[in-house]
Formats: structure tokens, C-alpha cells, sequence
């Protein structure tokens, strides 16, 4: 029987790899007069909805489409959530 679950998938840039977006962003909020941030990283959100037989393989799963495509292990660092959802649920 399969299963379904919602991955939510956060991948950030590693603490060694410089930011310009982040950078820039900060440079900005900085202009309009927020002068108390210090520090901005830029990452990025997905969310997939997948099935599996159950948790361990859809993690081991997710774990590899992270690694070989959804981020760059190079100069990126993920982790992600995921939740059993009800199996008529197809919306995010």
C-alpha cells in the first residue's frame, strides 16, 4: 500500500559561500531605514507531495532527489520535513 507524503524542503547557501542576493537584500532594507538587520541569507522553499510504501523509504528517497538535483551539495546545505497527509488530499 502506498502512502502519501507533503516534503517541505529548505536549502540554504553553507556559512563558507559568499551572498550577494543576501547582500544586496540587506543593502536595501538598510535604505528604507532598517538598520538593525545585520546579516541576510537567500535559500530557497519547495514543497513535493509523493508517495512511498512507507516514511524510511520516502526519506531515503527524498534524501537522494535533495543530493543528485533539489540542491547543490557543493555550496549548499537542505533539510526537510515530512508529513503523512491523507491519501484523497492532491492540493497543496
Amino acid at each position: 500500500m502506498q502512502r502519501k507524503y507533503r516534503a517541505k524542503i529548505f536549502v540554504t547557501l553553507r556559512p563558507s559561500v559568499l551572498d550577494p542576493a543576501g547582500v544586496a537584500v540587506q543593502s536595501g532594507l538598510k535604505q528604507l531605514g532598517y538598520d538593525n538587520v545585520e546579516q541576510v541569507r537567500i535559500g530557497k522553499y519547495m514543497e513535493l507531495l509523493i508517495t512511498s510504501p512507507d516514511e524510511k523509504t520516502a526519506r531515503d528517497n527524498l534524501d537522494r532527489m535533495c543530493d543528485q538535483m533539489l540542491a547543490n551539495p557543493v555550496i549548499e546545505n537542505y533539510r526537510f520535513d515530512l508529513i503523512e497527509v491523507e491519501s484523497q488530499t492532491g492540493v497543496f
